[in-house]
C-alpha cells in the first residue's frame, strides 16, 4: 500500500477543496456577495477565570457587545483555570490552531516568543498614550528587540491577615516585618487554631509569589546578573530552606503542600487560617458578601482584614509582581483582526470598564492608571497600587528570560522548599535544585 505523507495529504486535500468550490464560484460572483462564512469577523480570546468574577462578566457581556457594535467583530472570550493555560498554549502551537489571542502570566511569554506575532505596532502606541509601561511589563513582553505580547495589567500578592487574631498573637500593630517576628507570632497563631496558610505545591501564582520573595529576602538568587552563572547553592539559600522547614511545622497549615491558588482563599474565608499571601480576591469576596463571611463575634469579616508585604530579611523585602500580557498567536490566520481588537480594548473608555471592575485587584500595565479614582475608593486596597514598583521578577539576578520561565514553569525553586519540608536534608534539596538549574542554564 502506498503511503501518503502529511504534505502530500495537504496537497490532495487542497486540490479536492478547490474542485469542490469551483462549481459554486460562478453563483457567488453572480450574486455580488461573499459567502456567509466569510462575512463574519471573529476573534477568540483565551484568558484565565478571573479571581474577580465580576470582571469576566464585564468582558463577556458589555465589552463583547460593544466590540460587535464598534468593530463588527464577534468576540469569544473563553476562560479556563489559570493552571491549564500553558498546556493549552502548547497544544495550540503544536497543532497550529486555537485561540487568536492567549493570556500570558509573568514571564511565560518568553517560552513561546518565537511562535508569536510581532505586536510592536499595537503595544508601543498604547504605552505612550497611557503614561509609559512599567519596566517589568516591557521586560517580559519583548523578545529580540520587538514586542511579542501586549501588556494588559499587573497582578501580585500581599499578605491578607485577620487583624484581631494578629493582635491576640502579640502583633497589634500589624503583620510582622521580619522573619523572626513572623515565627514568634506565627507560633501563637497556630497554637490558637489560626495557622498561616501557604502553598508549596505546583500552582501558578501563590507558590512562586511566596517562595521567590522568601528566597530573595535571605539573599538567595538563581543566577548572577549575567543570566548564565547558576548560584542557587549558596549559604544564604541553605539557611532559608532550614528556616522554612521550621516555619512550616511551627506556624503553618501543613496541608498546604497540596493547595492550589483557590485553596487558601477558601481556608481564609472559612476561618481556618489567620493569614496568607494572596491577591486581593479574599478581601473582595468578603466585602461582596458581608453576611456570608463573618467573624466569630458576628461582625463582617471584611472589617477584620488588612494587607501587608511579605516579611523581609538580610537580603531585603520583596514581592513577585505578575505582569499579564496578551499574545497574538503566530498560527492565527486572524492576526490583523486580533491586533485591531487589542488596540480597541486598550482604549481608555473600554479598558476602564474592566479596570474599574477589578477594584484594585490589578494595576494597569501603564503608569497612567496610578491616578485612577479606583485607588481612592477603598483604603484596604491601596497597598496593591505600588506592587509594580516594589518587586523583582523570576530569574533574578539575571533577566526573566526563556530559561527563567522554564525554571518557574517546572516549579524547581518551589520544590526545593517542598522537598525539605517533607524530610529531605536542606543541603540536598538545594543541591538538587541547583543541578536542575544548571541543566537549564547550561552553566
Amino acid at each position: 500500500m502506498t503511503s501518503i505523507t502529511r504534505r502530500r495529504f495537504g496537497q490532495i486535500s487542497g486540490a479536492g477543496a478547490a474542485a469542490a468550490t469551483t462549481g459554486g464560484l460562478a453563483g457567488i460572483l453572480a450574486s455580488g456577495r461573499a459567502p456567509a462564512f466569510a462575512q463574519e469577523k471573529t476573534v477568540h480570546w483565551l484568558r484565565w477565570a478571573d479571581f474577580v468574577p465580576a470582571s469576566d462578566v464585564v468582558l463577556k457581556g458589555p465589552i463583547t457587545q460593544q466590540c460587535q457594535k464598534d468593530l463588527g467583530i464577534k468576540l469569544t472570550v473563553e476562560t479556563i483555570n489559570a493552571n491549564d493555560i500553558q498546556a493549552r498554549i502548547t497544544s495550540s502551537i503544536q497543532s497550529g490552531s486555537g485561540p487568536d489571542i492567549i493570556m500570558s502570566i509573568g514571564n511565560w511569554v518568553q517560552l513561546y516568543a518565537t511562535s508569536l506575532a510581532d505586536v510592536s505596532d499595537v503595544a508601543e502606541p498604547i504605552g505612550k498614550e497611557q503614561g509609559g509601561y512599567y519596566d517589568i511589563c516591557k521586560t517580559v513582553a519583548t523578545y529580540g528587540g520587538k514586542w511579542v505580547a501586549v501588556p494588559w495589567a499587573v497582578g501580585g500578592g500581599l499578605v491578607a491577615y485577620r487583624k484581631s487574631w494578629l493582635a491576640e498573637a502579640g502583633s497589634p500593630d500589624g503583620f510582622p516585618k521580619d522573619w523572626d517576628t513572623f515565627r514568634t507570632v506565627g507560633k501563637k497563631l497556630k497554637a490558637n487554631g489560626h495557622p498561616i496558610g501557604q502553598t508549596a505545591g505546583h500552582t501558578f501564582g501563590d507558590a512562586p509569589g511566596w517562595w521567590y520573595p522568601y528566597l530573595w529576602s535571605w539573599g538567595g538568587k538563581e543566577v548572577e546578573a549575567d543570566g548564565k552563572t547558576v548560584v542557587l547553592n549558596s549559604k544564604e539559600t541553605i539557611e532559608s530552606v532550614k528556616f522554612a522547614v521550621a516555619l512550616w511545622k511551627e506556624t503553618m497549615d501543613e496541608g498546604g503542600l497540596a493547595w492550589d491558588d483557590t485553596s487558601n482563599n477558601r481556608a481564609f474565608l472559612s476561618g481556618s487560617i489567620g493569614a496568607t499571601n494572596n491577591g486581593a480576591s479574599i478581601y473582595l469576596e468578603a466585602k461582596k458578601k458581608p453576611d456570608s463571611y463573618q467573624t466569630d463575634k458576628g461582625t463582617p469579616m471584611k472589617d477584620d482584614i488588612s494587607h501587608a508585604p511579605i516579611p523581609g530579611g538580610a537580603g531585603g523585602q520583596y514581592n513577585l509582581p505578575g505582569p499579564f500580557t496578551d499574545m497574538v498567536m503566530g498560527y492565527s490566520k486572524n492576526q490583523d483582526m486580533a491586533k485591531k481588537f487589542l488596540t480597541w480594548v486598550h482604549s481608555k473608555p473600554v479598558f476602564e470598564q474592566w479596570f474599574t471592575s477589578q477594584q484594585g485587584y490589578t494595576d494597569g500595565a501603564a503608569k497612567g492608571w496610578e491616578e485612577h479614582p479606583v485607588w481612592k475608593a477603598d483604603p484596604v486596597m491601596l497597598p496593591f497600587k505600588n506592587l509594580p514598583n516594589q518587586g523583582r521578577l523570576v530569574g533574578y539576578a539575571g533577566p526573566p528570560s526563556q530559561k527563567a520561565a522554564e525554571v518557574v514553569t517546572k516549579y524547581i525553586v518551589i520544590d526545593m522548599y517542598a522537598k525539605a519540608i517533607q524530610g529531605m536534608k536542606p543541603e540536598d534539596s538545594v543541591k538538587l535544585a541547583h543541578d536542575e538549574l544548571v541543566k537549564i542554564y547550561g552553566a
